[in-house]
């Protein structure tokens, strides 16, 4: 849902008084406005990852106030409020965010526009000014509000494929996201260390047996996955980038015990091996912490697995939420 380069470009100029993000979306621009303007679409992406939002009263003109809370994975509620000054569809939007007593204590004026780029593309820039450095500095460095934006656009970019944009339901890829509450380098540490992995690595009730790692572009982590049946699955991680403690880049495909790459066991339509991207950052808000993504999606396939890949997404999921216990359980440890 964006181009390939940066998600976020952060220009502060004017005195150090502004933040400008923007990013370049696969969609439509009447799309793009409908996903920012109507509250059943904002509520499903608003805020950094792990944040939910609910909206308490929303007036889309000017003078019209949507003021919302922002549930902070780690249990805080921010409350907010924002003034519409300029509604212009599907152009432009200008609102004042805060000013109420009993709301979060930043103050700044937003501008946000929507540029049609090509016939499916849509350049949303988001233009922040704050009173004063001291005020832009403060929501950096109390709320991560860089990384927050980031993520923020990220969201919206997943909702727009789900809207039906750029990639057609086949092609949608495999993401789930986790919120942890330790620091990005401890997280880096778990992914990348084959102590670590072999400690957690696997829907709960699995055991890591074997596993050898070589962390390098061109190495593979290859494993012996054990179930509670007692019944041994062998895969693999073949590394394509290593950008630590930010990225994880590897094909992943079943194997053998002598690593050789095979079909899955369970569906011979299974993709021989599937492109995992696996980001890690600092989490937005006051809690802090690192926010895992994981997407998979399947990798020169035909249009049979392509299919089986997209079917088994819901499997997937339950795989995944049961193996990122594990990892929370073990860095409670």
């Amino acid at each position: 849902m964006t181009t390939p380069n940066n998600l976020m470009n952060a220009n502060e100029s004017n005195a150090d008084r502004e933040i400008v993000l923007s990013r370049v979306f696969d969609a439509p621009r009447d799309l793009v406005w409908k996903a920012w303007t109507e509250v059943e679409h904002l509520s499903q992406w608003w805020g950094p990852q792990g944040f939910t939002t609910t909206t308490h009263e929303r007036e889309l003109k000017p003078g019209g106030v949507w003021r919302y809370v922002m549930h902070g994975p780690d249990g805080r509620d921010y409350e907010n409020i924002s003034t519409f000054l300029e509604v212009v569809a599907p152009e432009r939007l200008a609102y004042k965010h805060g000013g109420a007593a009993d709301c979060e204590p930043v103050n700044f004026h937003v501008t946000v526009t929507f540029e049609k780029v090509a016939e499916n593309k849509t350049k949303l820039t988001m233009h922040s000014i704050f009173p004063s450095k001291n005020a832009r500095d403060l929501v950096i460095r109390e709320y991560n509000a860089l990384e927050g934006g980031k993520q923020t656009l990220t969201r919206l970019g997943e909702h727009l494929q789900k809207m039906g944009t750029a990639a057609g339901p086949k092609d949608q890829p495999f993401v789930i996201t986790r919120v942890y509450s330790v620091p990005l380098e401890r997280m880096w540490d778990a992914w990348t260390q084959r102590d670590h992995l072999k400690q957690w690595f696997g829907p709960q009730g699995v055991t890591i047996p074997h596993c050898t790692l070589d962390l390098r572009p061109g190495g593979v982590f290859h494993y012996c996955m054990r179930g509670p049946d007692g019944n041994d699955m062998w895969g693999k991680w073949t590394f394509r980038q290593i950008a630590p403690p930010e990225r994880l880049e590897f094909l992943v495909s079943f194997a053998d015990e002598k690593g050789n790459t095979v079909r899955a066991p369970f569906d011979v339509n299974w993709p021989l091996e599937m492109l995992s991207v696996v980001t890690f950052a600092h989490h937005a808000g006051i809690g802090r912490g690192t926010v895992v993504r994981i997407e998979w999606t399947a990798f020169n396939a035909t249009d049979a697995e392509q299919k089986t890949f997209t079917d088994g997404h819901d499997s997937m999921r339950q795989g995944w939420t049961g193996t990122l216990d594990s990892l929370a359980a073990f860095l409670g440890k």
